[in-house]
Protein backbone atom coordinates (compact mmCIF):
# COMPACT_ATOMS: atom_id res chain seq x y z
CA UNK A 1 0.00 0.00 0.00
CA UNK A 2 1.00 3.58 -0.52
CA UNK A 3 2.62 4.83 2.70
CA UNK A 4 0.22 6.92 4.76
CA UNK A 5 2.84 9.60 5.36
CA UNK A 6 2.69 10.46 1.63
CA UNK A 7 -1.00 11.32 1.86
CA UNK A 8 -0.54 14.82 3.26
CA UNK A 9 -3.79 16.40 1.98
CA UNK A 10 -7.44 15.87 2.82
CA UNK A 11 -10.06 15.88 0.05
CA UNK A 12 -13.82 15.47 0.18
CA UNK A 13 -15.33 12.88 -2.17
CA UNK A 14 -18.97 12.58 -3.22
CA UNK A 15 -19.19 9.22 -5.00
CA UNK A 16 -21.27 9.26 -8.18
CA UNK A 17 -24.20 6.82 -7.81
CA UNK A 18 -25.92 7.30 -11.16
CA UNK A 19 -28.49 9.46 -12.91
CA UNK A 20 -32.05 10.00 -11.76
CA UNK A 21 -34.99 11.85 -13.27
CA UNK A 22 -33.69 14.92 -11.41
CA UNK A 23 -30.06 14.67 -12.55
CA UNK A 24 -26.93 12.98 -11.16
CA UNK A 25 -27.06 11.43 -7.69
CA UNK A 26 -24.11 11.41 -5.29
CA UNK A 27 -23.43 9.69 -1.97
CA UNK A 28 -22.88 11.72 1.18
CA UNK A 29 -19.49 13.47 1.23
CA UNK A 30 -16.60 11.60 2.86
CA UNK A 31 -13.17 12.91 3.78
CA UNK A 32 -10.17 11.01 2.42
CA UNK A 33 -6.43 11.38 2.77
CA UNK A 34 -4.67 12.02 -0.54
CA UNK A 35 -1.63 13.37 -2.28
CA UNK A 36 -2.82 16.22 -4.52
CA UNK A 37 -0.79 17.15 -7.60
CA UNK A 38 -2.09 20.22 -9.41
CA UNK A 39 -0.58 19.71 -12.86
CA UNK A 40 -2.38 20.25 -16.15
CA UNK A 41 -2.15 17.31 -18.57
CA UNK A 42 -4.19 15.59 -21.26
CA UNK A 43 -5.89 12.28 -20.42
CA UNK A 44 -8.39 10.01 -22.16
CA UNK A 45 -11.91 9.98 -20.72
CA UNK A 46 -14.16 6.94 -20.33
CA UNK A 47 -15.28 7.13 -23.96
CA UNK A 48 -11.77 7.64 -25.35
CA UNK A 49 -12.03 11.39 -25.82
CA UNK A 50 -9.10 13.66 -24.93
CA UNK A 51 -9.78 15.76 -21.84
CA UNK A 52 -7.61 18.28 -20.01
CA UNK A 53 -7.07 17.24 -16.40
CA UNK A 54 -6.03 19.95 -13.96
CA UNK A 55 -5.42 17.80 -10.89
CA UNK A 56 -4.23 14.28 -10.11
CA UNK A 57 -4.96 12.60 -6.78
CA UNK A 58 -3.25 9.59 -5.26
CA UNK A 59 -5.47 7.73 -2.78
CA UNK A 60 -5.45 4.49 -0.82
CA UNK A 61 -6.40 1.62 -3.17
CA UNK A 62 -9.55 0.89 -1.15
CA UNK A 63 -10.96 4.40 -1.60
CA UNK A 64 -13.98 4.48 -3.93
CA UNK A 65 -13.83 7.33 -6.43
CA UNK A 66 -15.45 6.34 -9.75
CA UNK A 67 -15.65 8.62 -12.81
CA UNK A 68 -18.18 11.47 -12.54
CA UNK A 69 -17.78 11.65 -8.74
CA UNK A 70 -17.21 15.10 -7.25
CA UNK A 71 -14.02 15.93 -5.34
CA UNK A 72 -13.30 19.06 -3.32
CA UNK A 73 -9.56 19.74 -3.11
CA UNK A 74 -7.75 21.49 -0.23
CA UNK A 75 -7.88 24.76 -2.22
CA UNK A 76 -11.71 24.59 -2.07
CA UNK A 77 -12.17 23.80 -5.77
CA UNK A 78 -14.80 21.16 -6.59
CA UNK A 79 -14.08 19.12 -9.73
CA UNK A 80 -15.45 16.08 -11.50
CA UNK A 81 -13.52 12.80 -11.77
CA UNK A 82 -12.37 12.03 -15.31
CA UNK A 83 -10.53 8.75 -14.66
CA UNK A 84 -9.96 6.48 -11.69
CA UNK A 85 -7.32 3.76 -11.99
CA UNK A 86 -6.25 1.15 -9.46
CA UNK A 87 -2.50 0.47 -9.56
CA UNK A 88 -1.81 -2.88 -7.93
CA UNK A 89 1.03 -5.36 -8.27
CA UNK A 90 0.67 -7.94 -5.47
CA UNK A 91 3.97 -9.46 -4.42
CA UNK A 92 6.17 -6.98 -6.29
CA UNK A 93 6.72 -4.53 -3.45
CA UNK A 94 5.33 -1.55 -5.36
CA UNK A 95 2.94 0.81 -3.57
CA UNK A 96 -0.65 -0.09 -4.42
CA UNK A 97 -2.76 3.05 -4.86
CA UNK A 98 -5.63 4.66 -6.76
CA UNK A 99 -4.82 7.42 -9.26
CA UNK A 100 -7.66 9.84 -9.99
CA UNK A 101 -7.67 12.68 -12.51
CA UNK A 102 -9.98 15.69 -12.12
CA UNK A 103 -11.34 18.33 -14.50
Amino acid sequence: MIPGWLLVHTVTIQVYEGDTAYGPQYAAPVAARALVEETVRTVRGERGEEVVASTTLYLMPTQACPPESLVTTPSGRTASVITSALHSAPGLGTPDHREVTLT
